[in-house]
């Protein structure tokens, strides 16, 4: 369609003084139409620049050199400081994502090929967002107002096609949309490359106060035709990689994929509006016991968060992919000394954690015919740690133990394979 209209204008260029005298109404007619035409066309073709897989492999890259320019990354902890998001019980999901947010933010600044921002605390923006919202709201508004008009014109010429979301979604009161609006904003006025917005789920259910049935993680990207889907799909499904080394993907079905394509979400950049790589990930459900558990709870956020940074660094293929400070896992649990049997009562939490973290990595947990959503790391031993425990004293030949305990025998041979650093 592009090159006809070209062709036409050409011809209309090249022909117009002897159809203008000869036909001026018709030129006219004619005149309008194509200068209607080319509003529309560089409505559709203006303002995107979005960040290719190449082009981001490329910076990283150029990142390591001493004058190299750093790839900036954008963490978002989702909703607003005091405001939103999904509660359980005295459990606050916002506060959640800020505490997962800064231990990711403390990998990657460990990075030298890394400049991180974040867009706030537990309390409130920091001082670039804060003063951002401040002195260029009507400039957001604009722009909001400027690609909700593009992506318009796009569908109203065939450009695109709308697509209903795979998931509901809480529409958000107009302030805090535009908020976001302007962090996608900022995003492409400050050079960032890659955000992350950094969310726990929840489901309706007609008692909130009990858990819901649904478990697992869940990426958000745009959907697939939109200008930054494709880079934005490649570095998720890295992230999703690691993730399900140790943590269940999403069961709710419109979420088993993993990884989700979504063209309303603003956060991934709703109206084709964001040229980097913008995805938003639900880390788990925030009901999961994993996370009411509060011995528990800080080292799954912690693992989380360097998932999430293997998971990068997966992507750009670098060979600092498990450097840092000497960490030589894909987990931050292990290595792990075990001090004493587990029976099952009285256990230190943290050494249960580990069992059921070297269980997955030894390939016994979750048992035969269950999955990681029946069983997650909860701390706590339960039907599916026995099951494992039984499996790796079978595979290891272990009779001294009561089977599916993890007596002194057991405990030896987890200490063997897993209380030393692997080479």
């Amino acid at each position: 369609m592009r090159y006809l209209l070209t062709s036409f204008v050409l011809l209309v260029l090249l022909g117009g003084p002897w159809f203008m005298s000869n036909y001026p109404s018709q030129a006219m007619a004619i005149t309008s139409a194509v200068e209607r035409s080319g509003n529309e066309l560089a409505a559709v073709i203006l303002y995107h620049n979005p960040v290719t897989i190449a082009g981001l492999k490329s910076s990283y890259d150029a990142a390591g050199a001493p004058e190299g320019p750093k790839v900036r990354i954008l963490i978002v902890p989702g909703h607003e400081p005091n405001y939103g998001g999904a509660k359980f019980g005295d459990l606050k999901e916002r506060d959640l994502n800020v505490e997962l947010a800064q231990d990711l933010m403390g990998f990657l600044l460990q990075n030298g090929r890394y400049e991180v921002f974040t867009t706030r605390d537990k309390s409130s923006w920091t001082p670039i967002f804060a003063s951002y919202f401040k002195n260029d709201w009507d400039a957001i508004v604009a722009w909001e107002q400027a690609h909700k008009q593009e992506f318009a014109d796009m569908v109203r010429l065939g450009e695109m096609k709308q697509v209903a979301p795979v998931a509901f979604h809480n529409d958000a009161p107009d302030t805090v949309a535009l908020r976001l609006y302007g962090i996608d904003k900022w995003v492409g006025d400050s050079g960032v490359s890659v955000v992350i917005h950094v969310h726990f789920n929840d489901f309706p259910r007609p008692d909130q106060s009990s858990p819901g049935k649904y478990s697992g993680f869940a990426i958000y990207v745009p959907e697939g035709q939109y200008y930054n889907s494709s880079t934005t799909k490649a570095v998720a499904n890295a992230i999703a990689g690691r993730l399900s080394e140790y943590n269940p993907v999403s069961d709710l079905p419109t979420e088993q994929s993993g990884v989700v394509e979504d063209q309303d979400l603003i956060a991934v950049g709703s109206f084709d509006s964001v040229d980097a790589a913008s995805m938003l990930i639900e880390y788990a459900y925030l009901y999961e016991p994993q996370i009411l558990n509060p011995a528990v709870r800080p080292v799954f956020l912690k693992e989380l968060a360097y998932e999430t940074y293997l998971g990068l660094q997966d992507f750009f293929g670098s060979s600092t992919t498990t450097n840092l400070g000497g960490l030589v896992y894909d987990t931050l649990v292990l290595p792990h000394t075990w001090n004493k049997p587990i029976t099952g009562k009285n256990d230190l939490q943290s050494d249960v954690f580990a069992l059921q973290t070297a269980l997955i990595k030894d390939g016994d947990y979750p048992p035969a015919g269950k999955s990681m959503n029946d069983c997650p790391r909860t701390g706590r031993v339960g039907a599916c740690t026995t099951a494992a425990i039984a499996t790796f004293q079978e595979k290891y030949d272990i009779s001294s133990d009561q089977r599916g305990v993890a007596g002194q025998g057991t405990i030896d041979e987890l200490n063997h394979l897993y209380s030393v650093r692997a080479m």
